[in-house]
């Protein structure tokens, strides 16, 4: 009996080897103490893009001049039977894929390439010639579809809505709750789609802190962050579906084998 012992307890010490997630690699920006982040120097400014959505506000000391320029969607309400609308939300502009919004009043302006304050600035050039010349309006631009997706191997993967217009990959993975234990920190990729529709991957390492000096530490409106799986993940794939029945075989193996010894000894 003590024969069988052996080759049990081998075979569910392989299988315990198999199920571990192994913790090399697992930390950040290892080497964050021996490089230098005098590139990452700069303030990141987003910049428009076809087929983004932007909120565009007008103001001035007067109201009524600004009034044209603040076109506004009705919002129908029923009301004891009646028909009212309510005060309705701004418009949204969509930049058309040549790059440009069809402004009220001003016409089309293109404004693909350009980050929001020079957007603010080039709308606020083209209104001020049809207001008063004691009026100096005010144009707030507000990118309304700035969003990123992260899948894979991360604790909630998902599309997110980025407020502030600036979003690190840092930041990005935090929301996404992180990597999981699996996940590929020295090979994470990166999907990203230019003003010309034009695709391309990059590849990215967590591990090394020189990413915060990349074009690609911030990230850009679609930006599609994609997190692969170690070799661990893909051995307990591989043999997930298979334990089940090894366990059960060993099990077995053992009762027959213990059914013979004592048959012997009778």
């Amino acid at each position: 009996m003590k024969k069988l012992i052996f080759p049990i307890v081998l075979a569910l010490v392989v299988l315990s080897f198999f199920s571990c997630g192994s913790t090399k690699n697992v930390a950040y920006f290892k080497n964050a103490d021996s490089i230098s982040l005098a590139a990452s120097k700069g303030l990141f400014d987003a910049k428009i893009m076809p087929k983004d959505l932007l909120t565009i506000t007008v103001s001035t000391t007067n109201p009524k001049a600004a009034a044209p320029f603040n076109l506004t969607i009705q919002d129908p309400l029923r009301s004891s039977g009646s028909l009212t609308y309510s005060q309705g939300n701004l418009l949204q502009y969509l930049v058309d894929n040549d790059g440009a919004i069809n402004f009220p009043v001003v016409g089309k302006v293109n404004v693909a390439g350009l980050t929001k304050r020079e957007c603010e600035t080039l709308l606020h050039d083209k209104i001020k010639p049809f207001m008063a010349e004691n009026e100096n309006p005010i144009v707030t631009v507000k990118m309304a579809s700035f969003k990123i997706s992260v899948l894979g191997e991360v604790g909630h993967p998902g599309v997110f809505t980025v407020e502030t217009e600036k979003m690190s990959i840092l930041q990005a993975l935090a929301n996404a709750g992180d990597l999981t234990i699996y996940g590929k920190r020295d090979n994470v990729m990166l999907v990203r789609e230019d003003a010309n529709g034009e695709k391309t991957i990059h590849r990215l390492n967590l591990n090394d802190a020189n990413l915060i000096n990349s074009p690609y530490y911030y990230l850009q409106q679609n930006d599609a962050i994609i997190v692969e799986p170690n070799k661990v993940k893909a051995q307990n794939s591989a043999i997930g579906q298979s334990t089940t029945l090894m366990i059960s075989a060993v099990g077995i193996l053992t009762s027959v084998a213990s059914l013979v010894v004592n048959i012997l000894r009778k």
